[in-house]
């Protein structure tokens, strides 16, 4: 039993390396910018720090944001200083900013450390990485607005993102903190948040991550929201739906920079182990993507998605559900198919093929076991039944050995197989014995 164990580990691990591998080359040479608040630079930061480490061993260069919040509070209450906050701003007077440099000068040096380490049997043995920070933030204050002055809190500027892409090139890590500074030597306080959506936008970076709190990004369901396009996630502040501050700045920083070209932007819950990994090097992740790019969608197929159709459908073949198709038969009928790709992959398939007298197969519709009964198969049959109707079809007809209950249940019925059209009917297998079921999808045109 033991060694049994052993394997089905062993196994997990080879399947969790073959899945991560295209996302480790899709990787490799791009730019991220990291974002994560003072609260994470606990006890537990030092595992972030391996799983940042190992991203850079694979080639990605990384600029880290960091926050320093609580860090600030600590100090300001030990000098029994006032906490004041207007509209989610900290205002920073003289006292204020003496615990701002304070807090985030020291909080830079704990992260370096952290960064620098190369323990044996750890991910960071000899990595050897270089981290560079400075003064890559010019910033400009926010002055008095609606009769309130923010002293030495301000608002980024620019980024020097030549000097940034200079420290990158040469294989450094970058790490910015929310100070920025202005022409003439002042100093001011910084939402990390702005920092890190300003440093992806001038860098064209491919992805902002954002560290969160709370557990992640919920529907009224209490479900995590999995991906949203840019206009859904504008969709979702505008709704009725009240969702917290946190949440409504996290949406509108990763709105304003896939609207200025940030392709995705991740927000993931910190507080789970390995997040990092689990949402860059697998197809669902763990947290809410926010994308410009369709990272799923329903369209007709082409002939560079034969290899990924025989995927999907070969393990039904084996089994017997669905009848072998030669990729030559499949290259030939490939204008027959509609595909949902999901980042990059076919996770479902389905085809048509009108006969002479307004009716129709629909055949080979398949999902990937990780994506069913989440609605695909149904998303699948209603764009087959559409395209169907388009093309003039009225009745449309199955032949299935194991799954006749599902289209029952979607309106299909039982039929003869006097039914089907003559050259279908002669291309019937008498052994598979598959059942027959046929569906009216449109009315017949008048005559008159």
């Amino acid at each position: 039993m033991p060694e049994r164990k052993t394997h089905k580990q062993q196994d997990g691990f080879v399947a969790a390396i073959r899945q991560a591998a295209p996302y480790i080359q899709a990787h490799r040479g791009a730019t991220f910018v990291l974002m994560f608040g003072g609260e994470a630079v606990d006890e537990h930061f030092e595992r972030l720090v391996h799983d940042i480490v190992l991203l850079h061993t694979f080639g990605i260069r990384l600029v880290l944001v960091h926050g320093a919040r609580p860090q600030i509070e600590q100090r300001l209450k030990l000098r029994k200083a006032k906490i004041r906050y207007v509209n989610g701003l900290r205002l920073t007077d003289d006292e204020a900013l003496a615990c701002v440099k304070d807090a985030v000068g020291s909080l830079r040096v704990e992260i370096e450390a952290q960064l620098s380490m190369s323990l044996v049997n750890t991910p960071t043995a000899n990595a050897r990485i270089g981290v560079a920070s400075g003064n890559f933030v010019m910033a400009k204050p926010l002055g008095v607005r609606d009769g309130v002055d923010y002293c030495h809190t301000g608002e980024v500027r620019r980024l020097d993102a030549d000097g940034i892409h200079q420290q990158l090139d040469a294989g450094r890590i970058v790490l910015l903190s929310p100070l920025g500074y202005s022409p003439t030597g002042e100093v001011f306080n910084l939402s990390a948040e702005e920092v890190a959506t300003a440093a992806a936008i001038a860098l064209h970076a491919e992805k902002l991550v954002l560290f969160v709190e709370g557990g992640g990004l919920r529907d009224s369901r209490r479900r995590l929201i999995r991906q949203l396009s840019l206009d859904e996630a504008e969709n979702l502040l505008h709704s009725r739906r009240k969702l917290d501050p946190e949440w409504v700045r996290h949406v509108s920083h990763a709105l304003d920079s896939g609207r200025r070209g940030v392709r995705r932007v991740h927000m993931i819950d910190r507080h789970h182990d390995g997040s990092l990994l689990k949402e860059l090097f697998t197809r669902d992740g763990v947290g809410t993507l926010i994308t410009a790019d369709t990272y799923e969608g329903l369209r007709d197929a082409g002939i560079d998605d034969v290899g990924g159709i025989l995927q999907l459908i070969e393990p039904l073949e084996q089994s017997g559900v669905l009848v072998r198709r030669s990729r030559e038969m499949l290259e030939m009928e490939i204008d027959h198919f509609l595909v949902v790709e999901r980042d990059g992959m076919i996770v479902a398939c389905a085809a048509l093929y009108p006969y002479p007298g307004g009716i129709a197969e629909l055949s080979c519709l398949a999902v990937h076991p990780d994506y069913q009964r989440q609605g695909r198969g149904d998303q699948l049959l209603a764009a087959v039944e559409k395209r169907a109707a388009e093309q003039g079809v009225q009745r449309l007809f199955i032949l299935t050995t194991r799954t006749a209950h599902w289209f029952r249940e979607r309106g299909f019925r039982s039929a003869s197989l006097s039914e089907l059209p003559v050259k279908r009917r002669n291309l019937y297998n008498y052994q598979r014995k598959s059942k027959v079921l046929i569906k009216t999808i449109g009315t017949p045109a008048s005559d008159g």
